[in-house]
């Protein structure tokens, strides 16, 4: 089994971001969000509050979407396009993906590449309720154990990050992805 994350990854962006501008665009009501956001990316940069507790802000915006699933369809068949070209080469059946996204934003690329196993951030998509810790960091092997994956079988680990550490030291081999470059983690 091959393991990704998915920002930054197998997806060029931020695939949150994009998708939040994306909205923004369709439906510049949200902006009645953005104090709530601002704080919540403030208390963040100050070190505050933790990235769970900024994402409960950021999420602000999801239930002022009429229709976040036609939002969510025609986000991904204007964005699927932006995943990297060396992944689609490395797909296999047996990928993971493991992201601090929302699970319903990144199941639905998952949808559309034709991968089966997907860890992400459980956000409710109408409330913008985060239910969990964020998917990020240690708790990205924290949710990989609760959902009864074998780490040990864990071939190859590709991240854009050095937070994600913990994960590329199960690996067997890992790479730190840098756009459509591939680079040996040096663990």
């Amino acid at each position: 089994m091959n393991v990704y994350d998915f920002d930054k990854t197998i997806y060029h962006r931020n695939s949150t971001a994009d998708f939040y501008f994306y909205c923004l665009r369709r439906h510049p009501g949200i902006l009645k969000c953005l104090p709530v956001q601002l704080k919540g990316f403030v208390l963040y940069g100050l070190k505050l509050i933790d990235i769970t507790e900024m994402k409960k802000h950021l999420y602000r915006f999801l239930p002022c979407l009429d229709d976040v699933d036609r939002d969510l369809a025609d986000f991904w068949d204007n964005n699927i396009g932006k995943v990297h070209e060396w992944y689609r080469q490395k797909q296999r059946d047996d990928d993971l993906v493991i992201s601090g996204s929302p699970y319903f934003l990144v199941e639905g690329a998952c949808q559309r590449l034709g991968i089966s196993h997907l860890i992400a951030s459980d956000v409710d998509k109408k409330s913008g309720e985060v239910r969990m810790p964020n998917c990020s960091r240690g708790q990205k092997v924290i949710e990989l154990r609760r959902q009864g994956y074998d780490e040990s079988k864990i071939e190859e680990f590709y991240s854009d990050s050095h937070s994600d550490d913990p994960l590329a030291a199960l690996a067997r081999k890992a790479y730190l992805v840098k756009g459509e470059r591939l680079e040996d983690w040096g663990k």
